[in-house]
């Protein structure tokens, strides 16, 4: 079990872009993974891995050395990289075992060879751009898109031609986006006392859902913290590598350590109001970009939460807060997980007066741009059922999620907003408003 070379998963190895080398790794992981089976509850690929080398053992044809190009094209396609396996298996580099198992990026390998040998497919083509789309959708041109995203017949043709599901419930784009709205913002008093937060906006904040933007520079100035945002950066890169799109990945991770670093450099926090961003940012761009530039934007990088959790430990964070919360039902992304942070949300949510927070660990199965493909929308809805199950507590008085499109499959499948805690923590100050009403409100105050 334990590999005869070192695995390779920095694409600027020759040895990751070897089929050969590809196949040995995968046969070896399989094997290691198929006499497990601690994972089989994670996601698709590995009950579809199990019934593959069940069948051939049963039609006595081997195990894992039986399996041929679509056996793994399958096994691959059924991962949406919650990363959830590796956070859970014992084999990993990370516990410095000899077997050294990292699944995910075994796969993202193997989709990479794909892309590079198939090419990249119009459907991961436009699902690797957010930020093209987002300027195209959001502004003026808003409630127009908005519009058609509502029309199921427009939907039905844009399936047809993209391969985005028509029934996943897309986000709306915003009239007026976070950039647009911070270069309008007048600074609170107090911003700049304890520093400069460098903002590392997110596609889906800054054209989506610009409200957990404006309550992240709202509570970071709060809390002593001037916000920047450099205008330069893009999307993290995280779609394309979800279609194995290396070349594009590369470029993104490029032009955003460009214009993150001369800041990290400087030791100033990057905070990301996403967590598949910011594992990106941390984990991913290292390996992609391979330089030193790169690491040091890495080891200045928080989740947001995860930032003001750091405050909190050193006295810093401000807990004069105004307002209750209630009842929070918390869902804890996998891509925050997967950082093994632990639950820096939970943890401050907890310092509001009058607020209790139930910790939800299930996965939405959007998990990037996988969940919204329209072959495997009905499977993401079968693997959410948790998620959903636990969330749909009536005593709940408010629903919250770090992660965007996790909060789009809780919208759509309980009917209510999920809304990000940052959002949260900008109402328990008292702290001006970012959506109309009150986000929370406990159930004695509505009767």
């Amino acid at each position: 079990m334990k590999p005869k070379r070192t695995p390779v998963f920095d694409p600027n190895d020759p040895r990751f872009w070897d089929p050969r080398d590809l196949e040995q790794e995968l046969e070896r992981v399989f094997s290691i993974c198929h006499t497990c089976r601690m994972c089989v509850g994670f996601c698709p690929s590995f009950p579809a891995l199990f019934d593959r080398v069940d069948g051939y053992v049963d039609r006595k044809k081997g195990e894992v050395e039986a399996f041929d190009d679509e056996d793994y094209r399958v096994v691959n396609d059924l991962c949406f990289q919650c990363k959830l396996c590796y956070f859970k298996c014992p084999y990993t580099p990370d516990d410095d075992h000899a077997w050294a198992v990292d699944f995910p990026r075994l796969m993202l390998r193997h989709r990479a060879q794909r892309a590079a040998r198939d090419g990249v497919t119009i459907q991961d083509q436009v699902l690797g751009e957010p930020q093209l789309l987002g300027k195209l959708a959001s502004g003026p041109a808003a409630p127009m898109a908005n519009l058609v995203s509502k029309v199921q017949l427009l939907r039905k043709v844009q399936e047809s031609v993209t391969g985005i599901s028509s029934e996943f419930n897309l986000p709306p784009f915003a009239s007026k986006t976070l950039f647009k709205w911070f270069g309008e913002h007048q600074a609170l008093p107090s911003a700049g006392e304890k520093g400069e937060a460098i903002l590392f906006a997110t596609c889906t904040v800054n054209f989506n859902l610009p409200t957990a933007g404006v309550a992240a520079v709202q509570v970071l100035e709060r809390n002593g913290y001037a916000v920047r945002m450099p205008k330069s950066q893009t999307c993290c890169g995280m779609p394309n590598l979800d279609g194995g799109d290396i070349a594009a990945a590369k470029a993104k991770a490029e032009q955003n350590v460009a214009a993150l670093y001369p800041y990290a450099q400087q030791g100033r926090p990057i905070v990301v109001p996403g967590p598949t961003c910011s594992y990106v940012l941390k984990k991913d761009y290292p390996e992609l970009l391979g330089t030193e530039e790169a690491r040091v934007v890495s080891a200045n990088t928080y989740d947001l939460m995860e930032f003001l959790f750091i405050l909190f430990k050193n006295d810093e964070l401000s807990l004069d807060f105004e307002r209750e919360l209630g009842e929070v039902g918390y869902h804890a992304p996998c891509h925050l997980r997967a950082q093994k942070i632990g639950f820096p949300t939970a943890r401050i949510l907890k310092k509001v007066p009058g607020t209790k927070v139930r910790i939800v660990q299930e996965c939405s199965a959007v998990d990037g741009t996988w969940g919204m493909k329209a072959q495997f929308y009905d499977l993401g809805r079968k693997y959410a059922k948790k998620l959903v199950d636990e969330m749909s507590d009536e005593a709940l008085d408010v629903i919250a999620t770090d992660c965007p499109l996790s909060g789009q499959r809780l919208e759509q499948e309980l009917g209510r907003i999920a809304v990000h805690p940052i959002e949260l923590l900008n109402e328990a100050y008292g702290l001006p408003a970012v959506r109309e009403g009150r986000l929370s409100v406990r159930r004695s105050e509505e009767t």
